[in-house]
């Protein structure tokens, strides 16, 4: 059965509340006033999505500058996300555990794949009115451009 919903540029960002690497919880509308970058990896310790959580924590300063908060978001749960941001060496990038429901936050985002049970690689913008700025989803081996992301981000 199909749970996902379809999002568009424009469409109110559903609100969520997940726990990151730190059992600290991240309410996306406590963040109003800044944009939002959900870095969506399919699961932790694959190489793919280490790199592409090493590229947001590499580009903080950046995301800094531009007044956006990036997180990452995977199902895996809480202390598989601290034991892999150690791993990593992951300290200021916000790693969150969409872990129950399962994938919830990723269904109501669309990017959920039913057939993996895990979130599809994507990278969504909210705009600093919680409104969807920019969804690209990529194909599963496939690091996303992080030059690509902070490109859209100085528009």
């Amino acid at each position: 059965m199909n749970t996902t919903v379809t999002l568009k540029v424009g469409d109110r960002a559903p609100d969520f509340k997940l726990d990151d690497q730190n059992w600290k919880s991240v309410r996306l509308s406590k963040l109003r006033g800044r944009r939002v970058l959900l870095s969506f990896h399919p699961l932790a310790w694959t190489p793919v999505c280490s790199k592409q959580m090493k590229s947001l924590e590499a580009h903080a300063a950046d995301f800094a500058s531009l007044s956006t908060v990036p997180l990452g978001m995977s199902i895996d749960h809480v202390p598989c996300k601290a034991a892999w941001a150690k791993d990593l060496g992951i300290a200021r990038t916000r790693l969150l555990a969409d872990f129950w429901p399962h994938g919830g936050v990723a269904k109501s985002y669309g990017v959920f794949s039913e057939k993996s049970g895990a979130s599809k690689r994507a990278n969504i913008i909210i705009d600093e009115k919680g409104k969807i700025a920019w969804i690209k989803i990529y194909p599963i081996g496939q690091l996303p451009d992080i030059a690509e992301v902070l490109k859209r981000l100085r528009r």
